[in-house]
């Protein structure tokens, strides 16, 4: 069976070998076992259900969370000559029982259906006359009320399953879940005797920084005028926020859409396909976007706030390099972030015990902003995997210059916690070291402290911003309430008793690229084509496919045909167009193709 899916992957794919990770769990699924896949954002997992699906007698069943998500996969794979449809509310149900009796007939091996769609009567009823050999849940994380997409419909795939005549292989898979969330998923869908597949949170070809103090709209601004031929997403916090900011970019120029839930759905799905086709560069958005987005060469994700958990940032910022190309994440951290995401977490969070949970999460975020150490490290430390101690690829291991000996100015501010007896926010802890009059200050007596005043000169920013770190790093903790105390931490006391030292370095801004004037050819072309097949570019061929024919400049369909990406059906339809165009745009010949 593994033959014929190698097979499949070449003839409809376009590759010659599977990517780490979907070789093992499409064996499981072709064995009938079910399986569970945390794979990080462009490790290709949609490919791992795909695939077997072809191979797999009757229907495979695909439980997609978004609407936009179901037609951008579908749309790619009838470009790629694989039988697949989608039933969701956008159809008529005249459309729906058309589709369906064209399952029943055997002309689709891939449906896609939204989770809601599992509870209706009928469509249970038009599943009974199917065989169903696998069902695939997508964004499975979402079944877990510990996941950070949390969705209350995803709870009814399980009674679903219990209804079907026979039971299928399950398969689950999603990018980011942490040991909680990935017991949650093989207990709430009765996984059994699953196999279990981690193939690393690892995106090495995105590079992340977290900037801190900046002029945000400048930084945007300057930011896409460097920017301005590639595509990229803008994540903020509010819709108000999304909407000022597309007004500002709109204004100046920029090709630009905005996309949050108070707008039309019409206005949603247009903008949103001007991104998909490009004509549109950039899209200023909240969290509403992107799950559904299947776009692999955005090239950039900006985060003008900061987001409420780490889950939640890691999925949106890996929406960029999908195709393994070079791609940048930057955090804009803006100190007013933190209340904007308590107050979010305050309103749409009643139960007691998962708002605590979400406020842990969301002190894991304000950590991240604030470390000193690379933070790939911490991501991967966060997922519970091997801590990376300089991956020379984010924002602080590239920083020229060495560590910075801070270990005075932490001595200070851990001895302030320690005499003002571990009972208070960081603050008035700031506050007394600033050697501020406020009143509360004067009324406790702190002023007589022999810490009061000790940063007089500093901003009182800038001292929040170091007890910041030294929680980030370890040396202080936050208790998880309501109005969160710093405690000092066993880490602290070496430091207090000059055993050891602390060392910090200062963030830098991302480094630049420029583009290549055949890939902008390449790409012109790919537009060009994409309209007159009415497809999103990328479904045309991935950045990184582009840039492999840069490269290596093929001079006949032979020598396309071995690029990576370029299946038999892409040939047919592309190879000539694309063929010329390298000869017109390249000067330096035929060159060997890679084996």
């Amino acid at each position: 069976m593994l033959e014929k899916a190698k097979s499949i992957l070449k003839k409809y794919y376009g590759y010659d070998k599977f990517r780490p990770g979907q070789e093992q769990i499409i064996a499981d699924l072709l064995g009938g076992k079910d399986t569970l896949a945390i794979m990080p954002t462009g490790a290709g997992k949609s490919l791992c259900f795909q695939l077997p699906a072809m191979l797999l007698p009757g229907v495979t069943l695909v439980i997609s969370p978004l609407i936009s998500l179901m037609k951008d996969q579908v749309d790619g794979l009838a470009n790629q000559g694989i039988p697949a449809t989608f039933i969701n509310s956008s159809l008529t149900n005249a459309e729906v029982r058309e589709r369906l009796y064209q399952v029943r007939a055997g002309q689709y091996k891939l449906v896609y259906v939204a989770p809601e769609r599992l509870e209706t009567d009928s469509f249970q009823a038009a599943l009974s006359e199917l065989t169903i050999s696998m069902l695939a849940v997508d964004e499975a994380h979402c079944v877990s009320q510990w996941g950070h997409d949390f969705r209350p419909s995803y709870q009814s795939i399980r009674p679903f399953i219990d209804r079907l005549p026979k039971r299928p292989v399950i398969s689950a898979f999603t990018a980011t879940a942490t040991l909680e969330v990935k017991d949650d998923i093989i207990n709430l869908l009765l996984l059994s005797k699953p196999g279990i597949h981690v193939t690393g949170f690892d995106r090495p070809n995105l590079s992340f920084s977290v900037l801190r103090g900046e002029d945000k709209q400048k930084f945007v601004l300057n930011y896409l005028t460097e920017k301005s031929r590639q595509p990229g997403i803008i994540y903020a916090a509010t819709r108000k926020e999304v909407d000022g900011l597309y007004q500002l970019l709109k204004k100046k120029g920029f090709a630009v859409g905005h996309y949050h839930a108070g707008l039309s759905d019409e206005q949603r799905i247009r903008e949103q396909e001007q991104f998909l086709y490009d004509d549109i560069r950039v899209m200023v958005a909240t969290n509403a976007f992107g799950m559904g987005i299947d776009k692999s060469n955005v090239r950039y994700v900006i985060h003008y706030n900061m987001p409420k958990n780490m889950e939640a940032y890691y999925q949106e910022a890996g929406r960029s390099g999908r195709d393994g190309e070079p791609g940048e994440c930057i955090l804009l951290f803006g100190q007013q972030d933190i209340m904007l995401q308590k107050f979010l977490i305050d309103k749409s969070v009643e139960d007691p015990a998962r708002k605590q949970h979400e406020l842990r999460k969301l002190q894991a975020m304000v950590d991240y902003c604030h470390t000193p150490e690379c933070l790939r490290g911490y991501i991967l430390s966060y997922f519970g995997e091997n801590i990376v101690s300089e991956c020379g690829n984010c924002g602080n291991c590239d920083q020229e210059g060495e560590q910075v000996d801070v270990t005075l100015d932490a001595q200070k501010a851990l001895s302030c916690v320690y005499r003002m007896k571990e009972r208070f926010g960081l603050v008035l802890v700031a506050e007394v070291l600033k050697g501020s009059k406020n009143k509360k200050v004067m009324q406790l007596g702190f002023d007589s402290l022999p810490t009061y005043g000790l940063f007089a000169e500093r901003k009182l920013q800038d001292i929040k911003t170091l007890l910041q770190r030294l929680v980030a790093t370890g040396f202080l903790s936050l208790t998880e309430s309501e109005y969160p105390v710093l405690k000092l931490t066993p880490q602290a006391i070496p430091v207090l008793r000059n055993q050891t030292t602390v060392h910090q370095k200062v963030v830098q801004a991302p480094k630049r690229e420029a583009d290549n004037t055949l890939f902008e050819s390449l790409r012109q072309l790919r537009k060009a084509l994409a309209e007159r097949d009415r497809v999103p570019p990328y479904v045309v061929f991935a950045d990184s496919t582009l840039k492999e024919m840069c490269q290596y400049c093929p001079q006949n369909e032979a020598d396309l045909r071995k690029i990576k990406g370029v299946g038999d059906m892409k040939l047919e339809r592309y190879g000539k167009e694309f063929i010329a165009a390298i000869r017109q745009g390249s000067s330096t010949g035929p060159s060997a193709l890679h084996p």
